[in-house]
């Protein structure tokens, strides 16, 4: 048998239209070349993964990652890039917006210089392109990018390629100090090495989108965001407590125009309090499950329920919890209010999050991944 020289790892999420377009494309391009492709599949509602298995039992090229209860792009392509024995590895989109003709000039030139870790494919250097990008989608790309080269270790022309190459060996060295977070890998990879990589960047035109529909969102936009915050201050201040407390400043507001809206409909005072911290835990609980715990996100009626049930249970106890210390802290300080509200609140806070990251996102997680 002839020795595996590359692997292509391809995230997929509801692609079944495009992967045996993607597989007869990766065929002609890299004829001569002993390669695989492991297609990453977030447990997609389309049956991408069965498409993967059905191409898969006629090409022993072709294998299927098929991730129950895990979601994101940037972990996909990890767990694709350490699922392989070969010495390159590339990640590619399964939308045939990159374009797969590269890839045998991206080989070519690991293979040639042993000094060189990565080849990236960029749609802003001479030769490249963006397609039919429309001029609010440029706009925002080079916001990106402006952004981005603010945590970059090196002077890159588009680090918000999806597209590239790298050897097996340092992608696998740089994967403790991965984040995983967004979907944006390869600025991961370049922010978490040790040491700067050594790169090239080859042009491609990003080409149209054929078959599904675009990942892209304002979800997707913040998770860039997220990840910048983490590369810059994470290990300061982990970027999911900081999304949960600023969800949680948000439920105050929620608390605070429930509250009025109670009273004003002539509730009592107490019965108010009641429905407006319900609804200021119920607005916590989803908005934290769609953003800060995206990747663990709790799906279908029971485990929304019990995970509920879960962060208002530990929601209270941080509530007593807040209480106590600050009136612990108030009476020793003799009647300075201020201090001891803000260290109940850190209190309150760092217990919600420990206990919900555990019982609720960690333990209702792992069940329904189960």
């Amino acid at each position: 048998m002839t020795p595996l020289e590359l692997a292509i790892v391809v995230p997929v999420f509801n692609e079944r239209g495009n992967v045996p377009l993607l597989v007869a494309a990766l065929d002609a391009a890299l004829a001569g070349i002993a390669w695989e492709a492991i297609f990453v599949d977030d447990d997609s509602p389309d049956g991408t993964a069965d498409v993967v298995r059905a191409v898969a039992r006629h090409d022993p090229r072709i294998r299927v990652l098929h991730r129950i209860g895990r979601r994101g792009l940037s972990t996909a392509c990890i767990e694709g890039m350490c699922a392989t024995a070969a010495p390159l590895v590339a990640v590619i989109d399964g939308d045939l917006q990159h374009d797969e003709a590269l890839l045998p000039q991206m080989a070519a030139a690991l293979v040639a210089d042993p000094s060189l870790d990565l080849v990236i494919g960029s749609r802003f250097v001479a030769g490249g392109g963006t397609g039919a990008w429309d001029a609010d989608r440029v706009a925002k790309s080079a916001l990106a990018t402006r952004l981005s080269r603010r945590v970059l270790k090196a002077d890159l022309s588009d680090p918000m390629s999806g597209f590239f190459m790298i050897r097996g060996e340092a992608v696998r060295g740089v994967v403790p100090r991965l984040s995983g977070i967004g979907f944006k890998i390869l600025l991961d990879i370049l922010t978490a090495a040790p040491q700067p990589l050594k790169f090239v960047e080859l042009p491609y035109v990003f080409r149209t989108r054929a078959v599904g529909e675009s990942k892209l969102d304002h979800v997707v936009a913040l998770e860039y965001l997220i990840a910048l915050y983490d590369r810059m201050f994470g290990r300061v201040v982990p970027v999911r407590f900081v999304m949960f407390s600023a969800i949680g400043a948000a439920g105050a507001i929620v608390h605070l125009l429930a509250l009025g809206a109670c009273l004003e409909l002539g509730a009592g005072f107490i019965a108010a309090t009641i429905v407006a911290t319900v609804a200021a835990m119920t607005f916590n609980f989803f908005l934290n499950n769609l953003l800060t715990y995206r990747d663990r996100r709790l799906r279908g009626a029971r485990a929304l329920v019990d995970g509920w049930v879960s962060f208002c249970a530990v929601c209270s106890v941080g509530a007593v919890a807040n209480v106590g210390v600050a009136a612990f802290l108030y009476d020793v300080r003799g009647g300075a209010w201020a201090l001891p509200a803000l260290a109940g609140i850190a209190v309150g806070a760092v217990w919600n999050f420990a206990l919900s990251s555990r019982f609720t996102w960690g333990r209702y997680g792992r069940k329904r991944a189960a």
